[in-house]
């Protein structure tokens, strides 16, 4: 594919559901590409640094292909107990995830990177959240994963539907970071990008 074949003047580097349906809140046409990039964290690197790097490179590897379009790239990590926290993948981890956040707080940190190759544009941000959950009985926490199944989520929980029932609060500047794309800081960056936003 080349770039005048390419339907948009926007990509998602990314395969994520919940990022693209994000993404259409804006309005704006996009392609969704996933960026097939090495997420293994290195030796003594902060989450913080971990999420930044993942984000700029999902976007960087995209844009080398479509140096003429705007890529946005994002990345979460969520963090307990000063460890990243991985998605649960199966019940058993998802049920050890939510126990011990009974009663906790998480912080979960979305880097977002937009890259235009052609005209040089970078620019990063990272919302940090901090979800306060409130205690958690072993059988709420059984009910709402046989309900919601949110395996492919980091913390094990949606805040976007039933995960909500969980907390007692949430700090953050972007409600849509949670979910995994901060939309407020994407529209900023893609305004600057030079895409017309409503």
């Amino acid at each position: 594919m080349n770039n005048e074949s390419l339907p948009v003047k926007l990509i998602l580097a990314s395969s994520s559901k919940y990022r693209q349906l994000l993404l259409r809140r804006l309005g704006i046409p996009f392609e969704a590409i996933a960026p097939e990039t090495d997420e293994t964290a290195r030796a003594n690197e902060s989450p913080a640094d971990l999420v930044a790097r993942l984000a700029f490179a999902k976007a960087d590897a995209i844009c080398q292909r479509f140096p003429a379009c705007v890529v946005i790239g994002s990345d979460q990590v969520a963090v307990f107990d000063g460890k990243v926290l991985g998605k649960p993948g199966a019940h058993a981890a998802a049920v050890q995830q939510l126990e011990s956040f009974s009663g906790q707080s998480v912080e979960f940190l979305t880097s977002v990177a937009a890259r235009r190759h052609e005209s040089g544009f970078t620019e990063q941000d990272t919302d940090r959240t901090t979800v306060h959950f409130r205690s958690l009985s072993s059988g709420e926490i059984e009910r709402y994963l046989v309900t919601e199944k949110p395996y492919d989520c980091a913390g094990a929980f949606k805040a976007e539907s039933l995960g909500v029932t969980l907390f007692e609060s949430i700090e953050n500047n972007d409600p849509t970071a949670l979910i995994g794309l901060p939309l407020i800081h994407v529209a900023a960056m893609l305004r600057r990008a030079g895409i017309r936003l409503p």
